[in-house]
C-alpha cells in the first residue's frame, strides 16, 4: 500500500514551512534515514529523513513552496513491487500546497498580514493516452506542468523508470506554437521597477523574499524593541591577563587537538558573572519573575539563513575544553543548517561578540524572554592607567543590555562588574 509522506513538524511551534529543496525524485529508492529534503523552518533550515523504504513515487510539492502546512502531502512513496503510477494515483487530492502568489514590489514595505489557508490543488488532468491507444505514463506533477505549458506529452520521450515522463522532461519541453505577443512578451526582460518608499526614492532594486528564519528574527527583534524596556551598562575590561592565559592553556591542550578561542573565556566569564549576580539570570512573565539556576548561553552566530544563537547549557559548570569543544560543534551545525531544535531553543542570557570583525561597541537587542545580553566588540590597544601610571593595554568593550521590568540598574551595574573582574582576573574561569 503506498505511503503518504507529510510534510512533518520539525520544531515545537511549527505550523508550517518552505520545502526548500528536494534531494531525491520520483523513481529514487530510499531507506529510513535517508535525507529526502531541506525543510526551512521558522528557526532553521533542517534536513527531512525517510521513516520507510520505498521508492518515491510522486512529488506533490515543488521545491521553493512557502506556507506549506504541517500534514501537507508532500510526496507519495511506493513499497516493494507496487506500481509507481499507482501509488502516485492514490495521492489524497486537495493537499499539495501550490506556491502563493507574488506580492507586488509596491507592497513590500507593508505588514504581511496572517496567511489564509491554501486553497486546495487542481486534480491533476486525465492522463492522456498514445496513439496506439495506450496509457502514457507520466507524473500528476508532470501533467499538470504539461497541461499549463500546452504541450503533447505523446510527444515527449520520458526519462524516469519505464520511460515514466517526469518533471524535468516538461520543463524541458517546448509547446508546439506560442502566440506571438506572448512569445514577444516572454523574450523581453521586464525592467526594473522604481522604489516608492519614502516618496523620494528612485534607485532600481531586486525584490528579495525573505525566508522563514529572516521573518522570525524580524518579528522577535520588533518585539523587544517595542515592548521590552532596555538599560544599557558599558564597562571597558583589560584583555592582557585573559589572552596570557589563553595562550597558556592552548599550549597545554594542543595535544588533545583543542583550541581555546576569547569567545570560549568570555562565555564562561558571563555564566560564571550569573553565578555571581543571579539577579540577573532570570526572565520577566508578566505576573512573575524566573530565577533560573542554571546558566545556559545563548551564542550569536552569523549563519547563511539568518542569525541563530546555539545553547551552551549549564555554561558555569562546564570546564573551557568543553565549552570550546561544545561551541565549535554548535557554529558547524548552524552554519550548515543541521542544528537540532533542542540545541538553539531555549537558553537564560545571550551573548553576541562582534569584536572579530573590528567593531568597538555595539548594544544588543534582547533575545525575548531572555532578560539580559551581553554585547562585547575587539580588544584593541589602548592608553590604560596601570597602576597609577599611564601605559598601554589591550582593551575590550563591554555592554549589557538589561530588561528593566526584571533587572534593576545596581543588579546589572554589578553583574558587568562581576564580569569585568572575572576577565581581568581569568584564573577564577578555571574553577
Amino acid at each position: 500500500m503506498p505511503t503518504p509522506i507529510k510534510m512533518p513538524a520539525l520544531s515545537p511551534t511549527m505550523e508550517e514551512g518552505t520545502l526548500a529543496k528536494w534531494l531525491v525524485k520520483p523513481g529514487d529508492t530510499v531507506s529510513a534515514g535517508d535525507i529526502m529534503a531541506e525543510i526551512e523552518t521558522d528557526k532553521a533550515t533542517m534536513e527531512f529523513e525517510a521513516v520507510d523504504e520505498g521508492t518515491i513515487a510522486s512529488i506533490a510539492v515543488e521545491e521553493g513552496t512557502e506556507g506549506v502546512k504541517v500534514g501537507t502531502v508532500i510526496a507519495m512513496l511506493a513499497e516493494e513491487g507496487e506500481d509507481l503510477d499507482e501509488a502516485a494515483a492514490a495521492a489524497p487530492s486537495g493537499d499539495a500546497a501550490p506556491a502563493p502568489a507574488e506580492k507586488p514590489a509596491e507592497a513590500k514595505e507593508e505588514a504581511a498580514p496572517a496567511p489564509a489557508p491554501a486553497p486546495a490543488a487542481s486534480p491533476a488532468p486525465a492522463a492522456p493516452k498514445s496513439d496506439d491507444g495506450n496509457r502514457i505514463k507520466a507524473s500528476p506533477l508532470a501533467r499538470r506542468i504539461a497541461e499549463q505549458k500546452g504541450l503533447d506529452l505523446s510527444t515527449i520521450t520520458g526519462s524516469g523508470p519505464n520511460g515514466r515522463i517526469v518533471k524535468a522532461d516538461v520543463e524541458d519541453a517546448k509547446p508546439g506554437a506560442a502566440p506571438a505577443k506572448e512569445a514577444a512578451a516572454a523574450s523581453s526582460p521586464a525592467p526594473a521597477k522604481p522604489a516608492t518608499m519614502g516618496g523620494d526614492l528612485d534607485a532600481p532594486y531586486e525584490a528579495q523574499k525573505l525566508n522563514n528564519v529572516r521573518k522570525v528574527i524580524a518579528r522577535r527583534l520588533t518585539e523587544a524593541k517595542q515592548t521590552i524596556p532596555h538599560i544599557y551598562l558599558t564597562v571597558d575590561v583589560r584583555l592582557d591577563a585573559l589572552l596570557k592565559l589563553r595562550s597558556e592553556l592552548n599550549k597545554s591542550l594542543e595535544a588533545d587537538g583543542i583550541k581555546l578561542s576569547v569567545n570560549d573565556l568570555l562565555i564562561k566569564a558571563q555564566a560564571r558573572a550569573l553565578q555571581r549576580v543571579p539577579l540577573c539570570n532570570v526572565s520577566f512573565q508578566g505576573d512573575e519573575l524566573y530565577q533560573y539556576t542554571r546558566e545556559d548561553i545563548s551564542v550569536a552566530v552569523a549563519a547563511p539563513s539568518g542569525l541563530i544563537t546555539p545553547i551552551i547549557r549549564d555554561a558555569g559548570r562546564k570546564g573551557l575544553a568543553q565549552i570550546s569543544t561544545e561551541m565549535k560543534e554548535l557554529a558547524g551545525k548552524a552554519r550548515d543548517g543541521k542544528l537540532q531544535p533542542h540545541e538553539f531553543q531555549g537558553g537564560t542570557a545571550s551573548l553576541s561578540n562582534l569584536g572579530m570583525f573590528g567593531t568597538k561597541q555595539f548594544d544588543a537587542v534582547i533575545n525575548p524572554p531572555q532578560a539580559m545580553i551581553l554585547a562585547v566588540g575587539a580588544g584593541e590597544q589602548r592608553p590604560y592607567v596601570i597602576d597609577g601610571a599611564l601605559g598601554v593595554a589591550t582593551v575590550m568593550s563591554a555592554t549589557g543590555s538589561f530588561d528593566h521590568r526584571a533587572i534593576d540598574g545596581a543588579d546589572g551595574a554589578q553583574f558587568m562588574q562581576a564580569f569585568q573582574q572575572l576577565v581581568e582576573n581569568p584564573m577564577g574561569l578555571l574553577v
